[in-house]
């Protein structure tokens, strides 16, 4: 079991993704709506994982994604993007995210990936 920190600036995508990772038997400690709340809450909750959105105001994903990197440099980040953000995807890796998540969510390849990275 995981705990983790799900970040997107959407409430509906938080809550799929939190219905999700519960279902597998995860537990969601946090959430956030923008990558600085992200960082803030990663130092405060010191998760096993976090979910990143990548295209979210105040902050991206990317941009978290180092700050949290910054903290921790073991940080274990999954990225979420929805179709058509490739070269989005490509600067995530970059920046220290282990996988990536294309939405609409799929619970089986969420799972997987939360799992591969623990």
């Amino acid at each position: 079991m995981a705990r983790i920190l799900v970040v997107d600036d959407a409430a509906f995508m938080r809550l799929q993704l939190t219905d999700i990772l519960q279902k597998g038997g995860h537990e969601v400690i946090g959430q956030a709506e923008n990558g600085l709340v992200a960082i803030e809450k990663y130092a405060q909750l010191k998760p096993d994982l976090v979910t990143m959105d990548i295209t979210m105001p105040i902050m991206e994903g990317i941009d978290a994604v180092k700050g949290i990197k910054s903290i921790d440099p073991n940080a274990k980040v999954i990225m979420c993007s929805a179709m058509g953000q490739q070269q989005m995807i490509v600067s995530a890796i970059q920046a220290g995210a282990k996988d990536f998540l294309v939405k609409p969510f799929q619970a089986d390849r969420v799972l997987e990936a939360v799992n591969k990275i623990m």
